[in-house]
């Protein structure tokens, strides 16, 4: 029996590649049901870019992934609004984060209402930002 009913976890998913299909996989090894959070456009933005891929072919994209039996916008970053809609026992998010004063907040936060937080290691030689520089170069060079 897997260790938690309902999972969650979020993600901007562009370009998608081996370190989202891993967290998802993960993390439908812990849980019965996994909904995952696709961030929406407008919501991109924290990270100072845009996305290259639309919100709706990305998540088109996170849908058609065995590992996940919903996929959900993600509107706004605040981790309770998605608790209080979605009543999860348990998010997976990357090491990355682990031990950010934003999600030690997060933990107290969980924790007064049950919940868990479990923290994978972030995927090391692959990442949406590496992806997008050599996309850059490639673009930049080509343009010369």
């Amino acid at each position: 029996m897997k260790k938690y009913k309902v999972g969650y976890t979020t993600g901007v998913y562009d370009m998608f590649h081996i370190g989202h299909l891993n967290i998802l996989k993960r993390a439908k090894e812990q849980c019965e049901y996994l909904i995952v959070g696709v961030t929406t456009d407008e919501l991109v933005s924290y990270k100072n870019k845009q996305a290259i891929i639309p919100h709706n072919e990305r998540m088109a994209i996170v849908e058609a992934i065995k590992y996940v039996d919903k996929v959900v916008p993600q509107e706004n970053m605040d981790k309770m609004d998605a608790w209080k809609e979605y009543k999860f026992d348990v998010m997976f998010v990357g090491s990355d984060w682990q031990g950010t004063p934003k999600w030690n907040e997060f933990e107290r936060q969980f924790a007064k209402v049950g919940a868990e937080i479990v923290y994978f290691p972030y995927t090391k030689g692959t990442s949406s930002t590496k992806l997008r520089t050599v996309l850059e170069e490639i673009l930049t060079g080509a343009s010369r």
